[in-house]
């Protein structure tokens, strides 16, 4: 079964407690939280993601994944573990070798979180196998990092393919999420290629019926 993931990038500060409830209501399996340094890309969201994951810390019992889109990973991974999220994934590019990589999937399995790593388009996907059997989740990026909106690369489905046949041929636990320009066009595609959690953002909070959104992104399965 397919999961959703909303992304609250592109929601709208003042309504955000009424947009917790009504995703929750809508049945989202995760809040996605997208913490951007302003530095590893463009857009600087650390204000506006800290006080949504504070708010839904509050307000929800979904569990709330955080995406690290920054330099310095240790510095925002320990601010997001004292708020005790579910799940921590960061950039394997923001990293600038194997064993810090390693260091911080430790940390944050230490401090009883899950973690994943996440990879941009233009990086080969082979760069996350050796991490497999310490990590939880990749998240393959079909967009590039950085702002919402933007639309599916296309190539970027080969890399889910890839990725999933290696999970097979291993045996390896490890869940498959796609982040960028999900929407009921594309939703049956990546699944097929073996994602199984589905980030959506805009789709979801620019349409009319969360509830309905949702669940045609699970339909295309």
């Amino acid at each position: 079964m397919v999961e959703i993931s909303t992304s609250l990038l592109s929601t709208n500060e003042e309504e955000i407690i009424k947009i917790i409830y009504d995703l929750e209501f809508a049945k989202t399996d995760y809040f996605h939280i997208d913490v951007m340094d302003g530095k590893f890309v463009q857009n600087n969201t650390l204000e506006k993601m800290r006080k949504y994951t504070q708010n839904l810390k509050n307000v929800s019992n979904v569990p709330i994944e955080v995406h690290l889109m920054v330099n310095n990973v240790e510095e925002y991974v320990k601010d997001y573990i004292d708020l005790e999220v579910n799940s921590i994934t960061f950039q394997i590019e923001a990293c600038k070798n194997e064993m810090e990589v390693l260091k911080q999937i430790s940390y944050i399995k230490q401090n009883n979180c899950k973690v994943g790593l996440a990879i941009s388009p233009k990086t080969n996907i082979e760069k996350v196998y050796e991490f497999m059997p310490y990590i939880h989740k990749v998240i393959i990026m079909t967009v590039e990092p950085g702002k919402g909106g933007q639309e599916l690369i296309p190539e970027t489905i080969q890399k889910i393919e890839a990725l999933n046949k290696f999970i097979y041929e291993n045996s390896y636990e490890v869940d498959i999420e796609v982040d960028g320009g999900i929407n009921e066009k594309n939703a049956k595609e990546v699944t097929n290629a073996g994602a199984n959690i589905l980030v959506a953002g805009s789709y979801i909070t620019n349409s009319k019926d969360y509830a309905k959104a949702i669940k045609m992104l699970k339909q295309k399965m």
